[in-house]
């Protein structure tokens, strides 16, 4: 199958695609028979013209459509091959080259928007149609802009006033901004692309934005809406502060509020009343998806019964917030700590020590090693790709009515630039372990690291990794857990490891595609990059499970089985819910020397860098397990600033996700 020839689904007759769905999805038992049928007439009717002496018609390509019936078929299709071509020949039809992007091309974005809208057209075909107007008009442009400079002599104008970032002709102007000290933006470019294709000017600026900046942008663009977005948990209280500042600023732009980190709830309870106003409101948006119809809601003429419903729900969701809270009982700290969980070492003793103590770095693992690794599921999740029971997951979504089709397509492209990516070697993996003797300090509470056994056995504590207890009240006699919990105290050889592994590399090949306007493959590239570091994670946790640590030497486990669990021990990342500080980040930074041996750097915000970079401790227990702290209470953060030896108010900051109390 040429999949260029291919016809969209909704350019095939009628008729025959109704009997293709019964045939493909079982939908009806005579469906052969209708199309066997189906297939006889057509036979009869290429019969017919041969023996009236017709010449034979040649099977019709939409190659053969006139030039700007062409663009309109590329773009719904997604097709770039003949972009350029396709769009001069357009452009010798018109009288000049604005009517190419007023007819066919936004045409053809017109159908892509209602087939997307419709639920008949899905993320991954709308970027390749963004791949296909971005090159229509970048070809374009240097004709517009000579255009209107011919103009502008022939009126007796001065062409240098000519203003190259004229956006008057757009359906709105939105800001988008990854918040300060975070470095994630895959999903806000899906957003940038999804919002662009229907008609709306996206400024992005960038990752790791400051607060000063994003307002600085705000008003040097004149924007109609703000975007922020980020996936760390310190960025919620950065989009809070960010909140309060436009408040203070007096701006009026509605402020949209995304990323995997983010929620309802929170833009609700935490964000909205900051900013929320009847002319300016905040809306967290969940998907890209939903990106259009939010800000033609925000700029329509129903703005004020959008922002009415709006403004109701959230109220609702503060007042079941605090009345929640209300409800919610808390253990006290000592409460909690008397109800931990009490490991018998004697019984069930500490893995033994490990065969490669102190550091490691690991920068001889290939792309290719780490393939059979990759979990494809959030693969599907970040382009927008959902099957439904019993099609969810990978590989079962190739099997859904709906999505499955664009699924394989999808993950077929992916194979292919993964080839690419192994063949050519743009991009590399690069990690580092660490080792070592490990107890649970005296109070119970945290986990004191030594660089070598002599150490331990001085008392020379190198540093101390300081864990967060479980507080809030459970209906059953469970203990109340802390990562502490799963480390031995002193007198027992424990150990715990560290690792932090990164895809090196990304950042170039997504500066090649922005410089092709090829959307599609940036993000593809993104999503592969996250995809190849999770998986050397997954990998790599094996190998200390099997070699360098040794204590499953024994384990015979499948990719299918790791990818469930199945194996002794977990490996926690900082910032997750089991160990919800990112500040511990920089503790193990400091003991692994992870900057220094592997070019691994942490933000202000302690987001990692590159963005698809993975950080874990590693216990290797077999009663250890993963949990959620949850909230706790102001007597466990004050003894945990003082354990850290850090400021009340700093350590707030940082924890104020998860904390039982609002901050002063």
């Amino acid at each position: 199958v040429n999949a260029k020839e291919m016809l969209a689904i909704s350019e095939v007759d009628p008729e025959l695609r109704e009997v293709a769905e019964e045939l493909i999805f079982n939908k009806n038992p005579d469906a052969t028979e209708k199309m066997l049928e189906l297939t006889q007439k057509e036979k009869a009717a290429i019969e017919a013209r041969k023996n009236s002496g017709a010449t034979e018609v040649k099977q019709k390509s939409w190659r053969d459509f006139e030039p700007k019936k062409r663009l309109e078929h590329a773009l719904v299709n997604g097709i770039s091959e003949y972009v350029n071509a396709d769009v001069e020949a357009a452009r010798q039809e018109c009288s000049k080259p604005l009517e190419v992007i007023e007819g066919p091309l936004m045409d053809g974005m017109n159908v892509v928007g209602d087939l997307f809208g419709s639920g008949k057209m899905f993320l991954p075909q709308v970027i390749k149609s963004a791949r296909v107007m971005k090159k229509a008009v970048a070809y374009l442009l240097p004709f517009m802009e000579e255009e209107k400079k011919k103009k502008m002599l022939d009126a007796g104008l001065n062409p240098e006033d000519f203003d190259e970032n004229d956006d008057s002709n757009y359906a709105g102007k939105v800001l988008m901004a990854t918040v300060k000290g975070d470095v994630h933006d895959i999903g806000k470019n899906i957003v940038a692309v999804v919002l662009g294709c229907n008609n709306f000017k996206v400024y992005d600026i960038g990752v790791m934005c400051s607060c000063e900046l994003i307002l600085e942008k705000a008003k040097e663009y004149n924007v109609d809406v703000i975007g922020l977005s980020g996936l760390i948990t310190p960025s919620l209280d950065e989009m809070v502060v960010v909140a309060k500042e436009l408040s203070k600023g007096g701006f009026k732009q509605p402020l949209m509020i995304g990323g995997a980190t983010t929620s309802k709830m929170h833009t609700a309870v935490k964000i909205a009343p900051n900013y929320f106003t009847n002319e300016h409101p905040v809306i967290h948006v969940l998907d890209a998806s939903r990106s259009v119809t939010v800000v033609s809601s925000l700029l329509g003429q129903n703005k004020e019964d959008f922002v009415e419903d709006l403004s109701e729900e959230y109220e609702e969701m503060r007042e079941d917030y605090y009345a929640g809270l209300e409800d919610r009982y808390f253990l006290s700290f000592e409460e909690a700590k008397a109800q931990k969980l009490v490991i018998d070492f004697d019984k069930a003793p500490p893995a033994p020590t490990p065969n490669k103590l102190g550091i490691t770095v690991i920068d001889s693992v290939k792309v290719a090693d780490v393939v059979p690794y990759i979990d494809w599921n959030p693969f599907f999740q970040t382009w927008e790709l959902r099957g439904r029971y019993p099609n969810r997951g990978y590989p079962k979504i190739f099997n859904d009515q709906t999505v499955g089709a664009e699924a394989k397509k999808l993950f077929d492209d992916a194979q292919k630039m993964m080839k690419e990516i192994i063949e050519t070697g743009s991009m590399t993996l690069k990690g580092i372990v660490g080792l070592f003797p490990a107890n649970r300090s005296e109070d119970g509470e945290d986990v004191e690291i030594f660089e070598t056994e002599a150490d331990r056995e001085a008392g020379k504590v190198a540093a101390k990794f300081c864990m967060l207890r479980q507080q809030a009240e459970k209906e059953s006699d469970d203990p109340y857990l802390s990562q502490a919990d799963y480390i031995a105290p002193k007198g027992y050889k424990d150990h715990i490891g560290f690792f932090a592994v990164s895809t090196f590399g990304c950042e170039e090949l997504v500066a090649k595609y922005e410089a092709d306007n090829d959307d599609f493959s940036k993000i593809m590239a993104q999503a592969l990059a996250d995809r190849f570091v999770e998986a050397f994670a997954e990998y790599l946790h094996r190998e200390i499970r099997v070699d360098m640590w040794g204590y499953a030497a024994g384990e015979t486990l499948n990719e299918a089985d790791l990818l469930k669990i199945k194996y002794d021990g977990i490996r926690p990342a900082p910032g997750y819910p089991s160990q919800p500080d990112h500040t511990e980040k920089r503790t193990m930074w400091d003991v692994v020397q992870v900057e220094q041996k592997t070019g691994i750097q942490l933000s202000d915000s302690l987001s990692m860098m590159p963005a698809a970079s993975v950080s874990a401790l590693v216990f290797a227990h077999p009663q250890s397990a993963y949990f959620a702290v949850g909230q706790v209470g102001k007597d466990q953060v004050e003894s945990y600033a003082k354990r850290k030896n850090m400021d009340l108010e700093v350590c707030e900051r940082w924890l104020s996700p998860i904390l039982n109390y609002e901050r002063d």
